[in-house]
């Protein structure tokens, strides 16, 4: 018998789809910069310094999410970036449809409200660093 509840095992899943997806859509920036980033923030009156917030935003806090390591924070900040990201990347887009019918923003919100709901809910007992009781 496992000595994790199912909420656990939700948390992690949830921990890791997020995290997770989110880790991959910043390792294209980081392969390819943020160039394209600090033009959309200054086209929208923001420092284009903010555009190495996607780096914290993308690679560092999903892969404490994914850890379990100040999760409730690294998940804010996740939820942070991806509310910048839809005001300066998709604003257009809040209440437009895809070519297949989809919100064309779902991708976005996705990640957001992933990450709003980690952070209500917390790690969970499936962590780095902490054995089972």
């Amino acid at each position: 018998m496992s000595v994790f509840s199912r909420g656990d095992w939700g948390r992690l899943m949830l921990r890791l789809a997020i995290g997770g997806l989110m880790l991959f859509h910043g390792i294209a920036k980081v392969q390819h910069g943020v160039g394209g980033i600090e033009g959309m923030l200054e086209s929208s009156g923001l420092p284009a310094a903010l555009a190495y917030g996607a780096y914290v935003g993308e690679v560092l806090a999903p892969l404490l999410v994914l850890a379990g390591i100040f999760t409730i924070p690294a998940a804010a900040v996740m939820a942070f970036n991806m509310l910048i990201a839809i005001y300066v990347g998709h604003s257009s887009d809040i209440f437009a449809l895809n070519d297949y019918g989809g919100w064309a923003i779902e991708l976005p919100m996705l990640y957001l409200l992933g990450a709003v709901a980690i952070v209500f809910l917390g790690p969970g007992d499936m962590t780095i660093g902490r054995a089972p009781e």
